[in-house]
């Protein structure tokens, strides 16, 4: 499908993604640039990319498809390295969870002649680095995109082709509606995990060995979750902060409603919110974005 694919960030999701293409025969070549020369080595040593090297100016030379995957903060330093290196006719994407901003960003700077359409797989795990990523990390997972106004038709219907050969189902949405929706179905989540997990602190001097010896399946849900990599979520935050401040507010108001009934022994209207709850969650395994069973060891 490709001659050459460059990937700018080989952890989870960037070496997932050269695992799939490998796996899938997507690209001739495979090569990737990191800051660090350990996970340059790294990735050589697993066969994940051909080359790896930090000279990410020289790297992305000739290549197809380039694929952004680093924190959403270093993204200015990146394209700035790599805009004259752009091959004429190539695809410029990325894998990042917030779109409004990097999308005017980058197309400020990316050559006419490049196509740049941003990315969101909508897969990960709380896990991060090379050695975590999986060939079958997108497979029957959403992968969202967000054109530029200057990508071609061609070239959009070629990178939905190339997320749906490694198992993804795509969808194309503008950056404002994107950001508003991944802020209810993600990021507010991961913020409530966060918030979860450092409440459990406050006691945990006091009690530690209850607190990790006791955790029931709530809590332990919850750490998977704020066991996410902390840089590519205070990025995620900074970067989509009116639509999570937004939402933060809406859950307070549901949370003092929820502490008012609880006050008032109100059992009708806890029952209520429970049930209303449940729904949700069955419509999510219905959707095929989860399954109906315990998966703690998911993958």
């Amino acid at each position: 499908m490709f001659k050459k694919v460059c990937i700018i960030g080989c952890g989870l999701i960037g070496s997932s993604i050269a695992r799939a293409i490998r796996k899938n025969n997507l690209s001739s070549k495979i090569v990737s640039s990191n800051r660090s020369d350990s996970i340059n080595k790294k990735v050589l040593e697993l066969k994940i990319v051909d080359d790896s090297n930090s000279d990410t100016k020289k790297i992305v030379e000739e290549s197809d498809l380039v694929i952004i995957a680093t924190p959403l903060s270093s993204y200015e330093d990146v394209i700035l390295k790599i805009k004259d290196s752009l091959k004429n006719g190539s695809i410029l994407t990325d894998v990042g969870s917030v779109k409004t901003n990097v999308m005017n960003l980058v197309e400020k700077n990316v050559p006419k002649n490049v196509s740049w359409i941003s990315s969101h797989p909508i897969a990960g795990t709380e896990e991060s680095g090379p050695e975590a990523g999986f060939s079958e990390l997108f497979e029957n997972r959403w992968c969202i995109l967000t054109p530029s106004k200057k990508a071609s038709d061609k070239d959009i219907k070629i990178l939905e082709t190339f997320w749906k050969k490694m198992g993804s189902r795509v969808d194309i949405m503008d950056a404002v509606q994107h950001d508003y929706i991944l802020s209810i179905t993600s990021h507010i989540p991961h913020l409530i995990a966060y918030n979860v997990v450092n409440t459990t602190l406050n006691v945990q001097d006091k009690k530690e060995s209850e607190v990790i010896k006791y955790s029931a399946g709530g809590l332990r849900d919850f750490t998977r979750i704020a066991d996410s990599n902390p840089v590519m979520w205070r990025d995620i935050f900074i970067q989509n902060k009116k639509n999570t401040s937004n939402m933060i507010d809406n859950f307070i108001v549901n949370l003092e409603d929820l502490k008012k009934a609880i006050e008032n022994e109100d059992g009708k209207k806890l029952e209520e919110i429970f049930t209303k709850t449940k729904k949700i969650r069955k419509e999510i395994v219905k959707a095929g974005q989860d399954v109906g069973k315990p998966d703690f060891g998911r993958k």
